[in-house]
């Protein structure tokens, strides 16, 4: 190819950045546009009165797929950014004082396990291999291979019988397991990616194991700062940025993509268009006026959706010891706590929470003697549940506030300094996710893999998708592995060769 092929990057989160790095690396001159002020999507960053809040996603699983967008561009990560490992992973705690440190330490977890039910070490063992097995073919073999037909499904089939992915993550846990405080610490990380752990298969029970492997990581200066890394990398690439550049249409010829054009009128014309913006709205907006776009938008518009997130972030005048990092606080209910959260049709009455306390590990994202953090509830959807957020956000907000101060965070409101809200209608207007999902497509069995919107459209060749909505999934390592099948992909359909595999 005599001339250098132009690309087009919709969106800045971790699949946008990470696909744009890949292509800037191997051959194409790519641009990436940015709807809002600052890159990141939904890791974007808010500041005020000098606390830092990390907008989105803060749990650094395998630091080796980022490390590798770096080396493949011949550079090392350390030089852009500096990653400090967890510990414990997560802390759990339930209403009835039970807590239980989540460490990659196996005799001190087997010491906590022993403590709940002695006959519980043994089954755990057993789980963790599953989840190994499970690791090795899921996450290592597939997780970055784009599935663009059914045959390629096809003849995965075997392995995913044999591992049993028709059945659900609680479902496997609880085959080795017998204590329900234990089943559920071992069960709850598919809400992490938008998933029921009582519906999603159990080919992601492989969470286990990736954090067993590589441990939680959290980069110095926040998930923000890992951002900014990233977004140098690829201008140190030569790569073009455009903030404040939303992307209101891409532009369709004879059944190709031929460029894009912005809100405010900018346009360009490329060889190739990735959108890292949600499916949904990349389909039924910004391919509004091709054939192409209502029809695959009714098609998606038929898929269920991961739950939404109520997110308070908060700043407080005084520090906390006893918590960790990242805690996750179970209520009084936990199956149907979640039956609710997916299937609605109205806010619970109870929650479970998950806290951030970044400041655990990184003390200057707040003032001296300060401390930063976020709580997140699981909520329905705006397709599960018509809410109106806004008068309905600040009472569950004071809620929740009020039971972290009863119970984790005593003195809280005496201590407050800043606060802010986002809301399923946040992430609709704000994220442009459809109904306000917070990660896209529901990673159930019949949703994953071929299933999955795919990262190469079906009848426009060159338009691709990257992030959480296409193949693998949402979470950090499944969006940078989505960027690395889809750049495989155009890197593969320009002719140009990539320089790691």
């Amino acid at each position: 190819m005599s001339e250098q092929p132009r690309a087009a990057v919709i969106g800045s989160g971790f699949g946008g950045l990470a696909l744009a790095i890949r292509l800037q690396a191997n051959g194409y001159q790519t641009t990436l546009l940015e709807k809002r002020d600052k890159p990141g999507g939904r890791a974007y960053v808010y500041e005020d009165q000098g606390f830092t809040f990390d907008g989105g996603p803060t749990v650094i699983t395998d630091p080796t797929a980022l490390e590798e967008l770096f080396t493949q561009a011949g550079r090392q990560m350390r030089d852009y950014v500096e990653l400090l490992p967890v510990d414990p992973m997560y802390r759990l705690c339930w209403e009835n004082g039970d807590v239980f440190d989540y460490t990659n330490d196996q005799e001190r977890l087997e010491r906590q396990i022993r403590e709940m039910n002695p006959d519980d070490v043994a089954g755990y063992r057993e789980f963790l291999q599953f989840s190994r097995d499970v690791f090795a073919e899921g996450y290592l073999k597939l997780g970055s291979v784009p599935f663009l037909d059914f045959r390629s499904m096809l003849r995965v089939a075997p392995q995913l019988v044999r591992l049993k992915a028709y059945r659900s993550v609680y479902s496997i846990v609880s085959r080795y397991i017998r204590n329900e405080h234990l089943r559920q610490a071992f069960s709850f990380h598919p809400l992490l990616v938008g998933g029921n752990p009582f519906k999603t298969s159990s080919i992601y029970a492989l969470i286990h194991a990736l954090e067993r492997e590589w441990g939680v990581w959290f980069p110095r200066g926040g998930t923000g700062a890992l951002i900014q890394a990233l977004v140098r990398l690829f201008e140190d690439l030569g790569g073009e940025f455009r903030l404040n550049a939303e992307v209101d249409e891409i532009l369709v010829t004879d059944g190709r993509v031929k460029g894009l054009r912005t809100a405010d009128g900018w346009s360009a014309e490329f060889d190739a268009v990735a959108s890292n913006a949600d499916v949904m709205h990349t389909y039924r907006h910004m391919l509004r006026g091709s054939e192409r776009g209502p029809k695959e938008a009714r098609r998606l518009a038929r898929m269920r959706y991961s739950m939404s997130l109520f997110v308070i972030y908060f700043g407080l005048n005084r520090t906390y010891p006893d918590l960790q990092h990242h805690m996750v606080l179970f209520g009084p209910r936990y199956r149907g706590l979640i039956n609710e959260i997916f299937n609605g049709p109205e806010l619970a009455d109870d929650f479970s929470l998950y806290l951030h306390a970044p400041t655990v590990t990184d003390p200057s994202l707040a003032p001296e003697g300060c401390s930063t953090y976020y709580v997140l509830s699981p909520v329905p959807h705006l397709g599960r549940a018509n809410i109106d957020w806004e008068v309905e956000g600040p009472k569950y907000a004071d809620r929740i506030l009020d039971y972290l101060g009863e119970h984790y965070l005593p003195g809280l409101r005496d201590h407050l300094v800043t606060m802010r809200l986002l809301t399923p209608a946040g992430f609709r207007d704000d994220l442009n996710s459809h109904l306000g999902s917070a990660f896209s497509v529901e990673p159930v069995l019949q949703q994953s893999a071929w299933f999955r919107p795919h990262n190469r459209d079906d009848r426009l060749s060159n338009l691709y998708l990257v992030g959480a909505g296409t193949h693998p999934g949402a979470g950090i390592p499944g969006v940078v592995g989505s960027a690395k099948a889809t750049a495989g992909l155009m890197l593969a359909d320009a002719g140009l060769t990539r320089r790691t595999a």
